[in-house]
């Protein structure tokens, strides 16, 4: 697996005494978009939090730019350059939209000076966001908050970012600056995205490859490029 910026191996999790993920290995090379893709229930979002710290692995490990951060917390590798948009966007709805993001800044760690202010690229990607920078996260739409959600996220300058369904229950227009986005970070800031997402048609037009699962074990993967979007959800029955 060397060249991978993260890898997993026999990578397993668990609810209490059900497990959920079995014998994950998965393989994410730098600057790529990659699909985690499967029926609802699969455990694509635990697989998600796994990996950014968010649920404990019971078996396996996860390795980081080469290093081991199977038994770090989530503050650790966010701090290590891991980015996470988890399903429900969980915004701060009692702060403003700039405090939202500035709260994104302290995930950079020791890569983000004392006196860092939010990027202004972030401003760039989402226009919106800057235009009510001084609005309550709590009385964003359902758009509004989603792009709160990812610009908090770029905020720490990760180097792999994690999302979880980022157009559910989305506007088209707001889908459409979310693509943008996100192919505007891969391609010209070099990041590296695993995203989970039911809408198909959206992440084949920019994910590179993908990986379909079922009953927490991964049984496909492949190139966007080769595959359709038709023929791999007829694989995983979405």
């Amino acid at each position: 697996m060397s060249g991978a910026l993260l890898s997993t191996e026999g990578l397993a999790s668990a609810y209490g005494q059900s497990q959920v993920l079995w014998d994950v290995g998965i393989e994410l090379a730098p600057g790529t978009a990659t699909a985690l893709i499967g029926r609802n229930g699969v455990g694509k979002s635990t697989l998600l939090g796994a990996i950014a710290g968010t649920r404990s692995a019971t078996a396996g490990r996860i390795v980081f730019e080469g290093a081991d951060i199977t038994g770090l917390p989530a503050y650790r590798r966010a701090r290590a350059g891991i980015g996470y948009v988890p399903q429900g966007r969980h915004i701060f709805p009692h702060l403003t939209v700039m405090e939202n993001l500035e709260t994104g800044l302290s995930a950079g760690g020791g890569r983000v000076g004392g006196n860092a202010r939010v990027p202004q690229h972030i401003f760039d990607l989402f226009p919106k966001l800057h235009a009510i920078r001084d609005r309550k996260g709590g009385f964003l739409s359902g758009g509004e908050q989603q792009q709160l959600a990812i610009g908090r996220a770029l905020a720490g300058a990760p180097r792999l970012l994690l999302l979880d369904e980022p157009t559910e229950g989305i506007q088209p227009n707001v889908v459409q600056q979310i693509e943008a986005a996100l192919r505007t970070v891969r391609d010209t800031l070099g990041m590296t995205i695993l995203i989970v997402e039911q809408y198909l048609d959206f992440v084949w037009r920019f994910a590179d490859g993908y990986c379909a699962m079922q009953g927490g074990r991964i049984v496909g993967r492949g190139s966007t490029a080769t595959e359709t979007a038709a023929e791999v959800a007829h694989l995983v029955q979405i």
